[in-house]
């Protein structure tokens, strides 16, 4: 089993290709990942990117992907100590490299902030290391 925690730009990229979760993997995450991909959604469908109509296909198909959603006492600590390590302002993205760290096999990112800060942190993969094998 391959443990991959993933940020909300991937979570959004899965849910636009349709994406299957392999039974014997597993998808990790901060509890923010669903509002802030929901954010992603409407600065599209804003933007005209997409319709709502389909802004709400992918909202459904995010809320019934089996993410394990995580947002402990420990992952939190981390994600403190992450940020006051390198002198970040937030500690948003922090939160992903917090739950990466603690509790999956690779981070697979497409923030290209996130993958900068991430080098060197945890073991990173490309989106395809989810798809089928």
């Amino acid at each position: 089993m391959t443990r991959f925690a993933i940020d909300p730009q991937t979570l959004l990229h899965l849910a636009e290709i349709g994406y299957e979760l392999d039974p014997t993997d597993q998808l990790v995450a901060p509890n923010a990942i669903r509002p802030a991909a929901m954010e992603l959604l409407l600065r599209k469908v804003r933007k005209g990117e997409i319709t709502e109509s389909r802004a709400l296909e992918i909202h459904e198909f995010i809320t019934a992907l089996k993410i394990r959603a995580l947002g402990d006492r420990v992952s939190r600590r981390v994600a403190w100590d992450l940020a006051r390590e390198h002198d970040w302002e937030s500690t948003m993205l922090a939160q992903y490299l917090s739950v990466a760290k603690l509790q999956a096999d690779v981070l697979v990112a497409l923030d290209p902030e996130l993958m900068a800060i991430a080098a060197g942190i945890v073991p990173l993969a490309p989106v395809s290391a989810l798809l089928p094998r």
